[in-house]
């Protein structure tokens, strides 16, 4: 089953819509989320932390700016299959 990443972080109100739009989409694609607190790991942290969330999949990662309903579709659309 494919894994998707959600980078993440305590008492963020956009990571929680992020897990929740990802949640959704679970119903029509098949894949497991993997979630990564950015406070864990220090490469996370300098990578990430003006950015969470960040969804991944398949390698290509969603920053901030474009963790959206039609932008996490479409991607999960090119990559991933439907149930």
């Amino acid at each position: 089953m494919e894994k998707i990443i959600l980078y993440t972080k305590e008492v963020c109100s956009l990571c929680e819509d992020a897990e929740a739009l990802l949640e959704m989409f679970q119903n029509d694609y098949e894949f497991e989320i993997e979630k990564r607190d950015i406070y864990t790991n220090d490469e996370w942290l300098e990578k990430y932390h003006l950015l969470i969330p960040v969804v991944e999949v398949s390698g290509i990662q969603l920053d901030c700016e474009h963790v959206d309903y039609f932008t996490i579709e479409k991607t999960l659309d090119e990559n991933l299959t439907k149930r």
